[in-house]
């Protein structure tokens, strides 16, 4: 019995460490694909300047990526947009690995046909150009609700404030009117 929980527990031990094994080299995959891409990109010629376009778009679905879920997290309505984002960064994945093939076949060969570059750089413009007017968006968003958050703050400040004002005691008041209804009595006007 205590030969057979150990032998399932080691079975269990090897069944994670291959999905570990394997998470890894996907990973490890990727990071090279990433650090390649940047090695790449540091060149010159039109090989480069592909690489330096995938940087470029994967930096723009990343920072509107990162906009999209902080303004899900904050809880902000935002309709359709994160589907459309998706729908987005799909596009984004496809002209990346375009771009990718382009740059691998001019690193290989003069013989590249031009007007598909045209075109690239044409898809990723306006990629780029929708993730910066989905961030604008959120930007303005942001700044909406940040502008009714200070408004607020401000009004609950000016309550408190108001709050800890001393109020004048009717009592003091009636006082200081006897007080000066005598002076006046004992003080005659000067004329």
């Amino acid at each position: 019995m205590f030969i057979l929980v150990i032998l399932v527990l080691g079975g269990v031990a090897i069944f994670f460490m291959v999905k570990l094994g394997k998470k890894a080299a996907v990973k490890a995959r990727d990071t090279a694909t990433r650090l390649s891409a940047h090695v790449n990109s540091m060149g010159t010629g039109e090989a480069a300047e592909v690489e330096r376009l995938r940087l470029d778009l994967r930096r723009e679905v990343g920072l509107t990526r990162q906009g999209i879920e902080q303004a899900q997290r904050q809880g902000w309505g935002l309709g359709e947009l994160p589907e459309v984002f998706a729908e987005l960064a799909r596009q984004a994945d496809i002209q990346d690995t375009q771009l990718g093939m382009y740059a691998a076949q001019r690193r290989t060969s003069p013989y590249v046909d031009h007007v598909t570059l045209e075109r690239l750089r044409e898809h990723q413009a306006k990629l780029t150009a929708i993730c910066a007017r989905i961030r604008a968006d959120l930007m303005s968003a942001q700044m909406h609700h940040a502008t009714t958050g200070i408004d607020e703050l401000g009004t609950r400040t000016d309550l408190e404030l108001e709050a800890r004002r001393r109020t004048a005691d009717p009592l003091d008041e009636i006082d200081e009117l006897y007080r000066r209804a005598m002076q006046d009595k004992h003080d005659p006007p000067v004329t």
